[in-house]
């Protein structure tokens, strides 16, 4: 499974709406994640610059319909700044993360919002694929396992979202916010998608979240 899918499925709470503690930021949460997920699968690579410019390294389809129809999206935007491509709702990879936990069986269709209105939600079919990557988060946290390429990345996103202690209140073993993402931080400082992409690509996270808060903060101080 995709470090995008498993993440979706810890952003989506059973009843098929996503968690409050993300419910704005969700995009730039799954943007990032299928971004690792490029890269991971050697079609993208991120340049070395502190706000890092997304390069196209080969269009060469993986099989994937999540990877293959955010990297045709890429394409376009090849040579833009990472930063402002996790804002973009044009990649935003939503419907097909979906389909694809749909087809798997993990999520199934429901019903439509408040008199029908809005999208169709999509609550949980079967629990068993989230209790297992919980579990193995819960393991990583506590330092019973080693964390992998997509842990790391995974705990990075949640951080950068500022959802991590709430997402994971569970599986953190008690830790306060504070304590949680000390953890989180010596767990991407040692692991190898770290130190590259997802450190990358959590720190856009941070910077379009910033820029998302700015105009509101500005219209705060100026009332």
């Amino acid at each position: 499974m995709l470090i995008v899918e498993e993440l979706h499925m810890l952003l989506l709470r059973p009843d098929g709406r996503i968690e409050s503690a993300v419910s704005v930021n969700r995009l730039y949460g799954e943007v990032a994640a299928v971004i690792v997920d490029l890269a991971l699968h050697g079609r993208i690579r991120l340049t070395e610059e502190k706000n890092p410019v997304v390069e196209i390294v080969s269009t060469e389809p993986t099989g994937n319909p999540i990877l293959d129809s955010t990297l045709a999206r890429l394409v376009p935007l090849r040579g833009k700044r990472l930063q402002s491509l996790v804002m973009r709702p044009k990649l935003d990879p939503l419907e097909v993360v979906v389909e694809s936990l749909l087809v798997q069986g993990v999520l199934v269709r429901g019903e439509r919002g408040f008199f029908g209105w809005g999208s169709a939600r999509t609550p949980e079919s079967d629990p068993t694929p989230e209790q297992l990557l919980r579990s193995r988060l819960a393991d990583v946290l506590a330092g019973r396992a080693a964390p992998s390429q997509a842990d790391a990345a995974l705990l990075s996103i949640l951080q950068n979202l500022n959802a991590a202690h709430a997402i994971l209140r569970e599986e953190c073993g008690g830790a306060s916010a504070r304590e949680l993402k000390r953890r989180i931080d010596e767990i991407a400082a040692g692991s190898a998608a770290g130190n590259a992409v997802a450190t990358a690509v959590t720190t856009a996270i941070s910077a379009a979240l910033m820029a998302a808060m700015t105009p509101v903060i500005v219209a705060a101080t100026v009332s």
